[in-house]
């Protein structure tokens, strides 16, 4: 998957940095292609991967809501794993707050969000967040 990834970051970056093939999921770039390493590092079970890759990509330069609501999603997950809970509610809502329609429909961040109220304490801002993405229990 790395070697995949990082042969994709080559050719984006050979193309100058520049977004190519826009209608299709928002594009081709540098920045598209680090959103899905970071969610590929996740996926493969390495979240501490993840974070790295997340820090290497200011979330500003993804081309869509979406796609920067996808990179706070992701990073999320992935702090939740290494035990971060208010850092991980705080991407959360950072992601609710770029794309909430988004955030709210997506199944791994409503279970993501109903663990989160069952594993430990549960504050003002992730009750609040779990009755808006319809997580409550």
């Amino acid at each position: 998957m790395r070697e995949l990834t990082d042969e994709a970051a080559a050719i984006a970056a050979s193309l100058g940095g520049t977004t190519v093939l826009h209608d299709h999921g928002g594009g081709f770039s540098p920045a598209t292609v680090q959103l899905h390493r970071i969610s590929a590092e996740f996926s493969t079970g390495a979240p501490s991967a993840a974070l790295a890759a997340a820090r290497a990509l200011p979330p500003q330069s993804l081309p869509s809501v979406e796609r920067r609501a996808r990179y706070y999603t992701d990073v999320a997950a992935a702090l939740a794993l290494r035990g971060h809970r208010d850092e991980c509610v705080r991407s959360l809502l950072a992601a609710e707050h770029q794309a909430p329609q988004e955030t709210h429909s997506r199944p791994a961040v409503k279970s993501l969000i109903s663990g989160l109220l069952m594993s430990g304490r549960a504050t003002p801002e992730l009750r609040a967040l779990a009755a808006r993405a319809g997580a409550l229990p």
